[in-house]
């Protein structure tokens, strides 16, 4: 509606006004709330910048190494609570003050050096300094950086400082330390050493008990039989009638005695070679690694083994080889004598108390690699051990069982003669621990090449 008198120029010139001032009142309103969204997030901001602020004093006062920030000019702009206790005074104090009135006149790099140092961008890496305390000079060991703007620019430089006195304290606690480790690693060595040891012996005892029985019962019963015809050729030499000497001769069963000779002397004969051979692999399993290498067949290494190690300490456990002839490897019968022994002991180790205790031992050559895989029917590896299970010193055995060393050992003389140690869980259970080692390049029983030989 017009009012009256009010021509068509003066309301349209109204209703220009009225638009203006509702867009004024928009605009006053975005700008508010934009004011107030600015406020908010500057609140937020300044919060954290607090929180930042309070974390790093925080850190700072928490050092115990001294701190010290100052500009290119050498006045001090910041330090930590361990400066102010170190140099007995409040932060203000020492604010007021330059870095060239903290460093004693005796210190072996002074200011000149530390600028010198910044100026070619260069870090200050365990620096000797001495400071001036209340107690007098102090040696104390400095790094230091120079500072930059968010431009690049260096406006100053940071020291952080901890007195020599500490530092030899904590290189002597550290070589002590060390050397509280390497005598209790020295021990476990020794405690593995001597459980490879007893195992041995446990197992070489229970091999030879065998052939040295054979040979003490056959050589009783040639005892016997060489004291019946001893009596008989004193009867002969006293000169006994034919009679006599044929009752004799069936009192004493000389003819029995006869029969039976080459059979005790077999047996003794066998039973002294069988323990030939066991000295024999005793005198590889101790052979020096500086030796030659030997090309062997790995299945009567793995039958010795088994025999010294599971069948001597679990008679009642169940055995199942498959070891074909051609298993031939190159290296030190020795050494992988005793990683053999290590796994098979392991596997043993695993079945004990169970009631299926059951070691399947194979062997196959494939193309260049012989591979022998040790099963056993224990637990199993849990993924947690089957990680570290080759760590040296790792074991899950209880205290005083085990070093953890049998089979970080036996991981390392796979390496050294060019293979690799394994371990998986088999799907039917048990663990599955697999020795691949490359092939002999040439028959066993040929010797290895000179090392003058080209």
């Amino acid at each position: 509606m017009r009012a009256p008198g009010q021509g068509p120029l003066e309301e349209t010139a109204e209703r220009d006004t009225e638009q203006a001032w509702i867009s004024v009142i928009r605009k006053m309103d975005e700008t508010y709330a934009e004011l107030l969204a600015q406020q908010v997030e500057l609140e937020s901001k300044n919060e954290a910048l607090e929180e930042a602020q309070a974390f790093i004093a925080g850190i700072m006062a928490s050092m115990t190494d001294v701190l010290i920030a100052c500009d290119l000019a050498g006045r001090i702009e910041q330090v930590n609570v361990a400066a102010e206790r170190l140099f007995g005074r409040p932060g203000s104090a020492l604010q007021d003050m330059r870095l060239a009135d903290l460093i004693d006149p005796t210190s072996p790099t002074g200011v000149a050096d530390v600028f010198a140092i910044v100026a070619q961008r260069q870090r200050i890496v365990d620096t000797d300094f001495a400071f001036t305390t209340p107690e007098g000079p102090l040696p104390v060991s400095v790094n230091g950086a120079a500072r930059f703007d968010s431009r690049g620019r260096a406006v100053g430089v940071v020291l952080m400082g901890r007195p020599v006195g500490e530092l030899r304290k904590a290189y002597r606690d550290l070589a002590a330390a060390h050397e509280g480790l390497k005598q209790a690693q020295q021990q476990l060595v020794h405690a593995e050493k001597m459980a490879s040891l007893g195992r041995l012996v446990a197992g070489v005892a229970h091999e030879l008990n065998n052939p040295i029985s054979f040979v003490y019962g056959n050589a009783h019963a040639l005892k016997r039989y060489t004291d019946r015809i001893t009596a008989f050729l004193d009867a002969v030499e006293r000169g006994a009638t034919p009679a006599e000497l044929k009752a004799l001769r069936a009192s004493l069963k000389l003819d029995h005695s006869r029969a039976d000779l080459p059979a005790t002397l077999a047996g003794i004969l066998e039973g002294a070679e069988r323990v030939r051979d066991i000295v024999a692999d005793l005198r590889r399993f101790s052979a020096d690694r500086r030796e030659a290498l030997e090309t062997f067949d790995m299945g009567p290494l793995v039958r010795s083994a088994l025999e010294w190690v599971a069948k001597a300490q679990m008679p009642g456990i169940e055995t199942r080889l498959d070891l074909p002839d051609g298993l031939e490897v190159e290296g030190h019968p020795g050494h992988l004598h005793q990683l053999v022994m290590n796994l098979i002991q392991n596997a043993t180790d695993a079945v004990e108390g169970r009631d299926d205790r059951r070691l399947e031992i194979s062997g196959i050559r494939d193309g260049h690699r012989v591979v022998l895989t040790v099963r056993d029917t224990g637990p199993g590896l849990p993924e947690e051990v089957a990680c570290r299970m080759f760590d040296p010193f790792f074991t899950t055995k209880p205290v005083g069982k085990g070093t953890g060393l049998g089979l970080s050992i036996s991981y390392r003389i796979a390496a050294e003669h060019g293979g690799a140690l394994t371990a998986t869980n088999h799907p039917d259970g048990g663990a599955v621990l697999t020795l691949a080692l490359p092939a002999a390049k040439r028959p066993a029983g040929a010797s290895a090449p000179s090392r003058n030989q080209p």
